[in-house]
């Protein structure tokens, strides 16, 4: 009875043989993909220097249309709404103008070309010698507003140097040479620019 059970359960599972189904078997076995490694970092850290710009310098970028000579109208600071002469580009990228300062009473000073309008007014400043003004030139002095604010002192009055009045002389003693060669440009440079409410800048041509 025993071997007839055991001689039983053997037919019964080769009859059945041919309908079990290997499950999680479809062909043949694939590689498991290759596991990513995390970044590489030393054990110790590496001293890398710091960026700086010291020793950078990049060229000053100025529109094509401001050149020596050009009119310019300035947008903004004290003397917004006046016309001015360029004389030259400095190396930090400000533009060096003159009123002259006889005519419209803006001095020599340095200006942002990103607030001026430059108009298609040229003048001849071939002859205005610029070649000792540079940034250094309008450097302040030692002291700043911020030792006069805790000192409590009134605000110190700007003093202009005698050596910038000779040098404001000498320069617009040429200058005024080229205005007065073109015909109404000293009345031109005179006239404080201005616009109404009706006017459209974006179609004007300066």
């Amino acid at each position: 009875t025993l071997f007839g059970t055991t001689l039983h359960c053997n037919e019964l599972i080769d009859n059945m043989a041919p309908q079990l189904k290997v499950l999680g078997v479809t062909g043949p076995k694939k590689t498991a993909a290759p596991v990513a490694t995390g970044k590489y970092y030393p054990a110790d850290d590496v001293k890398r220097p710091l960026h700086s710009r010291k020793g950078k310098k990049n060229a000053p970028k100025v529109r094509a249309s401001i050149t020596p000579g050009t009119v310019l109208i300035l947008l903004a600071g004290r003397f917004r709404g006046k016309r001015v002469v360029a004389l030259k580009v400095l190396e930090s990228g400000l533009v060096l103008v003159s009123g002259p300062y006889k005519v419209n009473g803006v001095p020599l000073r340095r200006v942002s070309s990103t607030y001026v309008i430059a108009t298609s007014t040229k003048v001849d400043v071939s002859s205005v010698d610029v070649s000792a003004i540079n940034d250094g030139y309008f450097a302040r002095s030692a002291s700043t507003e911020e030792d006069e604010f805790f000192a409590g002192d009134a605000p110190k009055a700007a003093i202009v140097s005698d050596q910038r009045k000779a040098d404001q002389k000498t320069i617009d003693a040429a200058l005024m040479k080229a205005v007065d060669a073109v015909p109404m440009l000293k009345a031109y440079l005179n006239a404080k620019f201005s616009l109404k409410n009706s006017d459209k800048p974006h179609n004007m041509i300066f």
